[in-house]
């Protein structure tokens, strides 16, 4: 495999931006790749996790509203081909609620599981795809997106591809 780079880095200027990240992962995913992904959501609250996630699913062809899962630990999306699954695992108390939820049956291959504090679930999760992170730069913040497969590779070399971006690229 030919890799460009591991790593992006991108400035998001505020939640429009966050909103255009999320869905250009979504057109790429859906148009592109074509296959399921795990991704890890790091950030402190209020960071833009969720922000971020509404923009996928609502690029997923999502047309209702997207809210946090804070107190209901997933909120599911079915769109016609595809699962998107926003988890929040803020209030997890230990990572074995996981498994009395059936943590497993959400991971497949036609699924987008997005994990918001991966750590607390750590032990019971699969590997992610890509770790995503966001991070407060002043009044801005900066997300980073971190392959760690052969898919997230590939996700990451076709936005280095694209000719323009509603956000800014700071590798």
């Amino acid at each position: 495999m030919n890799k460009k780079t591991d790593t992006l880095r991108y400035d998001l200027v505020d939640s429009e931006d966050t909103i255009a990240m999320g869905n250009t992962l979504a057109q790429l995913i859906k148009n592109e790749l074509k296959k399921g992904l795990i991704v890890y959501l790091h950030g402190e609250l209020g960071a833009g996790k969720t922000t971020l996630t509404r923009g996928f699913v609502q690029g997923m062809g999502h047309k209702g509203n997207v809210k946090s899962p804070t107190y209901t630990l997933v909120e599911p999306y079915e769109l016609n081909a595809w699962n998107v699954y926003h988890f929040d695992l803020y209030r997890l108390a230990d990572p074995e609620e996981l498994e009395y939820m059936g943590i497993r049956d959400y991971f497949g291959e036609n699924s987008c599981c997005f994990i918001e504090w991966p750590e607390k679930g750590e032990g019971l999760l699969p590997k992610p795809d890509l770790i995503l992170t966001i991070e407060y730069v002043g009044s801005q913040r900066q997300v980073t997106l971190e392959s760690k497969t052969e898919l997230s590779q590939l996700l990451l070399d076709k936005m280095l591809e694209l000719p323009s971006q509603p956000f800014n690229t700071c590798l």
